[in-house]
């Protein structure tokens, strides 16, 4: 790749950056412009106003977008087919009731979290908490606990893999860029969420008792209804509910992670022979989510109609398209940067300065989202940006590329869809409501997940 002209100055490529960062900011806040096209507009001014010939900004913007989604396009690709499919055969809605059996009375933040934290693994957040509303609804209206409680219970756990867990697109996509390990990116993501998820229910629970709102019989209003015995009798709704076994509907989210985690076993331990070379082979990640769309299939959907099942997956490709083209727009700014020279030039100031590497991606991330609000922008965007900066710093490249994830959790506001999402299925309409709500929940994630990303790379990094 032909680099900036060696004449061009250290000042003129942080120009030339500023510039495209500036502009895609503006663009995604205030136009029209679409966050995909502002990422190419971006890549182009970064290129040119920072130094390099024009041919060479085009050829960078290509090679980006090709080689990002070379890496994850394809798995993107399986992995919405795949969630699609769970979503219309119950496999959600037998998770939820699976946990809530073993865990029991008076623990259903928890179960509920825990189904988020499963489910958003393969689904998108807003689906998933759309999908798992009724089940909020209808454990407050039976056993009397606040729906607010309940429901941000869910969202976190849903938020919580959704950031840190591929092959969701936005820790996909970070990892992608950084070039980490897939396999180590989901063990370390797994990890990250658990703090998350803690702080995140107790906090729900303790909103639960100021904020103390139940549904009402009909389902469209809030009110607080007459004490009713309850669990129990919406525990024997969904036994008497046709779903899925619980076995099948968690078996395509537990095969691909098992074996794409041998993969990374075998693969750093060096294992040889046949078996060895098999497990790898089958744990790549194309083929494991291949494997996981497989079961989804004949698992879940085996006795629908051909043409229904075909077209729910043609519905989850459709809803990810966009995604496929913001992670490519990011790896094609990403590309112009090194090539660029601003990746290198920005890696001695850093160097230089008391910030730690690591969190660059963080800080990055947590501005981009405040800014424009799509959690999973702000990581692609973050991670493009830094990527080629601490590619000389020795951070390890699962860190660095969490970093980027964790900074888009804070204070998810009125730019977020998600927080409408939330707030307006839980009936909430005060603003300071709101904001208690759903924005401190997603600054304590963004806090605890900063504390567990330090203590980790001080003992791992």
């Amino acid at each position: 790749m032909q680099p900036a002209a060696a004449t061009v100055s250290g000042s003129q490529m942080l120009i030339g950056l500023a510039l495209g960062v500036f502009l895609l900011i503006f663009f995604v806040l205030r136009t029209k412009v679409h966050a995909f096209l502002a990422l190419i507009i971006a890549a182009s001014v970064t290129g040119i106003v920072g130094g390099m010939a024009t041919p060479a900004v085009a050829k960078s913007i290509s090679n980006g977008f090709g080689s990002t989604l070379g890496s994850i396009g394809i798995v993107i690709g399986f992995g919405v087919m795949m969630g699609r499919i769970l979503e219309v055969s119950g496999a959600a809605e037998k998770m939820a009731y699976t946990f809530l059996k073993y865990l029991g009375k008076r623990k259903e933040e928890w179960a509920l979290a825990l189904t988020g934290y499963v489910v958003s693994i393969p689904i998108f957040v807003d689906s998933g908490f759309v999908i798992l509303m009724p089940l909020v609804k209808a454990l407050s209206r039976k056993t009397k606990k606040s729906a607010v409680s309940l429901g941000v219970a869910l969202a976190v756990g849903l938020v919580a893999t959704h950031h840190l867990v591929p092959p969701t697109p936005g820790p996909l996509g970070t990892a992608g860029i950084f070039k980490a390990d897939l396999g180590a990116m989901i063990l370390w993501g797994i990890l990250f969420a658990i703090p998350v998820l803690i702080t995140g229910v107790l906090y729900a629970k303790w909103l639960g008792k100021r904020i103390y709102q139940l549904p009402d019989e009909t389902g469209m209003g809030w009110e607080r209804p007459q004490i009713q015995a309850a669990y129990d009798d919406w525990m024997q709704s969904k036994e008497q509910k046709k779903l899925p076994s619980a076995t099948i509907s968690f078996a395509p989210i537990v095969v691909p992670v098992l074996l794409i985690l041998a993969n990374t076993v075998l693969s750093a331990m060096k294992a040889t022979g046949p078996i060895a070379e098999t497990f790898i082979f089958l744990g790549t990640p194309i083929i494991a989510t291949a494997i996981a769309l497989l079961i989804s299939i004949y698992g879940l959907a085996g006795k629908d109609d051909k043409k229904d099942v075909l077209k729910r997956m043609e519905e989850g490709v459709t809803s990810a398209g966009i995604i496929i083209l913001v992670t490519g727009g990011g790896g094609a700014l990403g590309q112009v940067l090194r090539d660029s020279g601003a990746g290198d030039y920005l890696a001695k100031l850093i160097a230089g300065t008391a910030l730690p590497a690591i969190l660059l991606p963080f800080v990055i991330a947590t501005l981009v989202r405040l800014i424009q609000g799509s959690g999973t922008v702000a990581m692609i965007t973050a991670a493009s940006i830094s990527a080629p900066i601490l590619a000389n710093l020795g951070v390890n490249p699962v860190f660095a590329a969490q970093s980027a994830s964790m900074g888009a959790f804070v204070f998810s506001y009125f730019n977020d869809s998600l927080y409408w999402v939330v707030n307006r299925m839980l009936g909430i309409e005060d603003t300071k409501e709101q904001l208690k709500v759903w924005s401190v929940p997603t600054t304590i994630a963004w806090v605890t997940s900063l504390a567990t990303l330090l203590i980790a790379n001080a003992l791992f990094g």
